[in-house]
């Protein structure tokens, strides 16, 4: 079984962002740039195959993922054998998978805690590149070649606009005449070509393209998830609103009695007009199940 480990953010034995990548990559023999690509949930999978290789299927691992609900898949793997193992910590899967830096930051510093305190001599012999067929992390290779293409682009297009310095004939003839060897030479003739002909556009590779797609479904998700808050939102305020106010006018009624110094008190009047405050409705708002079957609530 695991051996447990309780980690506050407030501890002087947290490592930097930059010693925690270069643990996980020195340890699985990748090439992590940002905390952020933890979010598929893959690395934490081969390390608990490198301490309780019999607990976790590494085979079921989707290394290559770049879909939030394949990140979500991965997470799911861990947390069955972290339930295996017996560990207590709770995986916030919902908040990991966002790739947002803080929540990936804060679990990665509990889980190199737990993983020093259940490594053993014989971990040191792992090969995490054999074990993974070889296969890299998708998030991180996707982002590295998005990154690379752009300035191939740039100086391709520098390359194709940089004017071409000319030297300035010195009598009218001796320009007619250039003029006329420029335009039989196959050069000027490929040149003339080459600035006539509508610049093109490098295509899209179609890892751009499942990027922007990913992107797209991200932001749509985030509009919906805004959108349902801000109806809830709405609801519970109009919600509290509505009791306030019933709470006002019973608070009226009791300022109305306390006026009079007790004269002519009727008790059974005072509590009618409260229960009919209680009990009154409006748009928006039903009234208890017990007065929509008629059932009489003077029996409790």
């Amino acid at each position: 079984m695991a051996v447990n480990v309780y980690a506050t953010s407030v501890t002087t034995e947290n490592l930097s962002r930059h010693d925690l990548l270069s643990w996980v990559n020195r340890s699985l023999d990748l090439n992590l740039t940002k905390i952020e690509q933890l979010c598929t949930g893959a690395v934490y999978c081969q390390f608990m195959h490198m301490l309780f290789s019999n607990n976790i299927n590494i085979k079921k691992v989707k290394w290559n993922s770049k879909l939030e609900h394949e990140y979500i898949a991965n997470f799911k793997i861990l947390q069955e054998c972290f339930k295996k193992v017996r560990v207590d910590q709770n995986v916030p899967v919902e908040k990991l998978v966002k790739g947002r830096f803080q929540d990936n930051f804060e679990f990665v510093q509990w889980f190199k805690k737990f993983f020093d305190a259940n490594y053993r001599e014989e971990c040191a012999d792992y090969d995490a590149i054999n074990m993974r067929s070889g296969a890299g992390l998708g998030i991180a290779d996707s982002k590295k070649g998005a990154a690379a293409r752009p300035m191939g682009h740039v100086k391709k297009s520098v390359a194709t606009v940089k004017p071409m310095l000319k030297r300035a004939p010195t009598t009218p003839k001796e320009e007619d005449k250039e003029n006329s060897q420029r335009a039989g030479s196959p050069r000027s003739t490929a040149r003339m070509a080459n600035t006539t002909a509508p610049a093109r556009r490098a295509p899209t590779s179609s890892a751009s393209t499942q990027e922007l797609n990913v992107m797209r479904e991200e932001l749509e998700e985030a509009r919906s998830e805004s959108t349902a808050l801000q109806t809830t939102v709405e609801a519970l305020e109009k919600e509290r609103d509505f009791y306030f106010a019933k709470l006002r006018d019973i608070e009226l009624i009791c300022q109305d009695v306390e006026g009079e110094d007790g004269a002519g008190l009727n008790i059974k009047e005072l509590c009618e007009k409260v229960t009919e405050i209680l009990y009154a409705t409006e748009e928006g708002f039903l009234p208890p199940e017990e007065d929509v079957n008629g059932v009489d609530d003077s029996q409790y």
